[in-house]
């Protein structure tokens, strides 16, 4: 039997690399998928390509939005009939510049997606998981959120707070039965490392990914699957006995 056979998953940044990798294995796995993103145009694109593996709905939605929050939550369990796996992966990267050059305006927007959305997603999430007595959650940190990083402040301050709400919320959420766990990626072969390449070195962003690369044990970015098979087991029934855990998948990155 597929992993995920008759359950219904809600996935923020739904558009992006790794929230269409996991819907799409997701829904192998037999599960139905909403999908939740900004860019419509993604969406719509991410939908064609998806409805050949199973059921899924796309919601445009600002995460930082409450009542936008609501909407995808409700527009989620009227269609799909509950929500049984959320994946709280919407998130943004901030310009590269040192603490010194950072706006507050740039700060508070990194912080208004990265952990403001994220907390409304579990605010409004959370309840109907309860109520059913089951549930998973996974919120996308990063190895940023366990070490330092210069010249990305408001990323990395942001991603430290995920580990923050996962552990408050999975201690919340125990005695219901659901789980709730973060995953600390580190660099992942998608546009948000395009763009934080180019700010590392504007004049040559290949020597950047190089520089980078260099960084990882394993030699190389993560792709979107690698994220995807990771979530697909803190998803699973295969986890059913962890939670308020953050899961690195960094290609060696901890070990040096």
């Amino acid at each position: 039997m597929a992993k995920l056979e008759g359950k219904a998953a809600l996935i923020t940044g739904g558009a992006g690399g790794i929230g269409v990798a996991t819907a799409e294995t997701f829904l192998k796995e037999g599960a139905s998928v909403s999908l939740v993103d900004l860019d419509q145009a993604a969406l719509d694109e991410a939908q064609k390509s998806l409805q050949q593996y199973g059921k899924v709905i796309t919601i445009k939605a600002n995460v930082t939005d409450e009542e936008d929050v609501k909407r995808y939550v409700k527009e989620t369990v009227d269609t799909l009939g509950s929500i049984d796996i959320f994946f709280n992966n919407a998130g943004i990267e901030g310009k590269v510049k040192p603490i010194v050059d950072q706006t507050l305006e740039d700060f508070n927007k990194v912080l208004n997606i990265n952990v403001s959305g994220m907390f409304l997603g579990l605010k409004h999430v959370l309840p109907i998981m309860s109520k059913q007595e089951s549930g998973s959650v996974i919120n996308t940190s990063s190895v940023a959120g366990l070490m330092g990083t210069p010249g990305v402040a408001p990323y990395v301050t942001s991603k430290h707070a995920v580990i923050g709400l996962t552990k408050n919320a999975a201690l919340e959420a125990a005695s219901y039965n659901v789980r709730v766990n973060s995953i600390h990626p580190s660099p992942v072969n998608t546009r948000m490392m395009r763009s934080l390449e180019k700010g590392f070195n504007p004049e040559d962003a290949e020597q950047a990914k190089e520089d980078q690369e260099k960084q990882i044990p394993l030699g190389r970015y993560g792709e979107s699957q690698d994220i995807a098979n990771l979530v697909l087991f803190l998803a699973s029934d295969d986890s059913s006995f962890i939670s308020g855990s953050q899961y690195r998948i960094d290609g060696g990155m901890a070990a040096s």
